[in-house]
Parts: C-alpha cells; structure tokens; sequence
C-alpha cells in the first residue's frame, strides 16, 4: 500500500511539474490575477461554477475571495452560483440542468464581471451554456479544465487547461493555481 501511496503522490508532483514547465499556461495565470484584479478594482464580482468535485472547488476560491486568504481586510465579492440548492433544483426541474448556471449568470453578470468555469473533462453543457451567456453578457470568462479544454476552449477568453487527463489530479492542481491566484489578487488589492 505505501508504495501505492507514494506512486499517487508522484503523480500529482508530475502535473504540477508540467505546469511549471509550461510558460503560456503560467503567463495566462499571470493575466487572470491582474483581470480579476481589475474587476475588483472597478466595484466588479467573480461568479464561480462547476459540478460535482469542481463545485466544491470553485464554493471554496469563492471563499478564500469574499473572506479572506492571509490578510485581514475588506471582503471582495465573489460567490459560487451552485450554494442556492432551491434555486438550484427549481431551475433544473423547471428549465433544465443546463440552465443552471446560465440563468443566474443573466441576472447576476454584468460587462466586466468574471466568471470562472470549472469542468476537468471541458464538456459540461451547464458550464459550455454559463460561458455562452457570460460572452454575450460582455463578461470576462476563465476556464479551468483538463489538458485539451475540451468544448470550452473556444468559449474562454482565459484557458487554466492542467496537462492531464485524469480528474484527481486536474482537481488538486486547480486548488494550486486557484489559490494561487487568491494569494496574488489579494496581494494587488490590499498592498501592505
């Protein structure tokens, strides 16, 4: 079992190698830090969505946002679209799952807002339908996903696509890259 163990932990130590390697991918983290960054800035919010696992990621940078990450200060607003479960299941039952996200993105996003949309495959049609609205809706869009993007690619002005294909591993990178850019925005926002 512990050579298991330490084969899972090599793993994951892999990935995170390749994006360090990957200079486009650290250049396009770079610019997500100062989007978001001016977002803030300019009164804006970060919207959050994903499914399953990427739903408990993007509840949790949600946080790190409008609580706080290392520093005692003002909140930001940023909020995960999934956390209001009536809303949730209303709109999927009466609509459909597709329409989650996409309906609260036309009331909440405004011109210049971010979305952040987080799938591991790229292909989720509630995801594919948030960022479609979130273009039209003159919205600022980051991708976190797998290696390829998959359906989101096109549909993301900032692709976060983790050099794998598998999911754990694409998770445990997009809390890396995710907490790193709450550490760096939040540098930028509130300046010792």
């Amino acid at each position: 079992m512990e050579e298991t163990i330490s084969k899972l932990i090599q793993n994951s130590i892999d990935v995170k190698q390749r994006v360090l390697q990957d200079n486009t991918l650290l250049k396009t983290i770079s610019d997500c830090v100062e989007v978001i960054h001016q977002c803030f800035n300019n009164d804006g919010k970060v919207l959050f969505c994903g499914n399953g696992g990427s739903a408990a990621d993007a509840q949790h940078l949600a946080a790190e946002f409008s609580g706080r990450f290392y520093t005692d200060r003002e909140p930001l607003y940023a909020e995960a679209l999934h956390v209001n479960t009536s809303y949730l299941t209303a709109v999927a039952n009466d609509y459909s799952y597709d329409e989650v996200y996409a309906r609260l993105i036309k009331a909440k996003g405004r011109k210049g807002d971010v979305l952040i949309a987080m799938s591991t495959s790229g292909n989720s049609g509630n995801i594919l339908r948030a960022l479609e609205t979130a273009n039209n809706r003159q919205m600022i869009t980051i991708g976190f996903t797998g290696a390829s993007g998959g359906n989101m690619k096109p549909l993301c002005r900032y692709l976060i696509n983790v050099p794998s294909v598998d999911t754990p591993r694409i998770q445990e990178v997009h809390m890396l890259i995710g907490h790193i850019i709450c550490q760096l925005v939040e540098s930028l926002q509130f300046p010792k």
